[in-house]
Formats: structure tokens, sequence, C-alpha cells
């Protein structure tokens, strides 16, 4: 007996200006971008300062209270540099790592993740070229592959990146899997990215972003369809 597929809808399925839908497997968690990155004076403004009262109160002291005030600064830099550069969706990924059950120093160990979506302008030309410049550029050590998925022409990209000594970040390579789908108006790209510092675990993740892009569709799937003869 199989059991129907579970989703859950996101209010911004509902918007009427989204462009492209999705869907997430379990162990997805949104961060709401518009809620951390309010305009100054505004009412988000004000029910963000809300929302954190009462934590900045629970801290311990007040070099505890300015500590997580910077860092809760500096994380939404970051995030208005993803905005910046055209990202409309992003979601912490936790999920438990029980591929290899014979090694049981791992069993259990957290794996995280980071999935992001974009926007891309790109010159006007029929998708399927648009998707094969998406990776021109990419390093020739980059695993690349062209694909038709439900939505259209899309390609598949994956690198491995290691940070620079210099930068003060952990010196663990980080994989990224990308998805390039065209839009059907031929003058921008839909790029879902998903990051891991679980190299070893770059099958199961190569996974979970092919099965989030064949998902994908730019036609709202919540428009009921109307069967009948003419």
């Amino acid at each position: 007996m199989t059991t129907a597929p579970h989703f859950t809808v996101a209010e911004s399925a509902e918007d009427p200006a989204a462009d492209v839908w999705f869907a997430e497997p379990a162990g997805f968690t949104a961060v709401p971008l518009d809620s951390l990155l309010p305009a100054p004076d505004s009412p988000g403004a004000n029910a963000l300062c809300t929302a954190l009262a009462p934590v900045l109160l629970a801290a311990p002291d007040e070099v505890a209270r300015q500590q997580f005030i910077a860092r809760f600064a500096q994380g939404q830099q970051l995030l208005g540099a993803l905005r910046e550069a055209g990202t409309v969706h992003c979601s912490i990924g936790l999920h438990r790592d029980d591929v290899d059950e014979a090694a049981t120093s791992s069993i259990g160990r957290p794996l995280l993740s980071f999935l992001t979506v974009s926007w891309q302008a790109t010159a006007v030309s029929p998708r399927a070229v648009t998707a094969a410049r998406a990776v021109s550029q990419l390093d020739p050590q980059a695993r690349i592959e062209y694909v038709e998925l439900p939505c259209g022409p899309a390609t598949f990209s994956e690198t491995v990146l290691a940070p620079r000594a210099a930068g003060g970040l952990p010196q663990m390579p980080l994989v990224q899997f990308r998805a390039h789908l065209p839009h059907p108006d031929c003058k921008r790209l839909a790029v879902f990215t998903l990051s891991t510092t679980a190299v070893e675990r770059r099958e199961q993740y190569r996974g979970i972003l092919r099965h989030i892009a064949t998902l994908a569709t730019f036609d709202n799937p919540l428009v009921p369809t109307t069967h009948g003869t003419p």
C-alpha cells in the first residue's frame, strides 16, 4: 500500500506576485527574510523589536545582551547581502546522518545545510541556451548535467569550495549544488542552491536538490483546473 505525500502550503504560495513554486523535503526550516529585514520605522520593525524583547530580557547580563545584538546584526547583514544578490527564499536544513549504520561514531550526527532560491536577470534567448550559459563559466572540474525537467530545460552544477585561510572561517570544504531553471519569459533564471559541509554525503544532498528542482514549477499549482467536454 502506498501513502500519498503530505504537503504543507506556505503563505508565500498564495502571493499573487509569486513567480516560482517549489516543495521542500522534511528537515528544512524557512528563514523569514521579510520579518528579519524590515524597513526602518515600519510596522515590521516594531514587530521585530517586540519579538526580540523577551530574548534580550532573558540575557544573564549586559555583556551577553550586547553579544546577542552584535551577532543578530551580523546575521541581518548576511541576509541583506543575499537579498541584494537576488535571493527571495532561504532555508536551514537539519538532518540526522543515518546513511552509514555500520559507523557507530557517526550515527545521529547532525548534518546542516543551507538552501536558497535566487533570481538572475539574463539576456533574452531560448531557455535551453540560457540553461547552458548558466554553467559555461564554471570551473572545468565542476560536475555539470543538462536535463529536461517538468518545468522546462535546466542544468545542474556541483562544485566543492575551500575557504581562504585568511578569511577567518573554519577550514572545512563546502559543497554547493545548483539547479539553474530558466523562466518561460526567457529573461531571467531561477537558481536553487544547496550548500553543506557534509561533503561525504554529497550523493544524498545531490538527490535532495534534484527532488526540489523536479517539483518546481512556474505555473501556480494551486489554481484549480477544470475538466469536462467542450
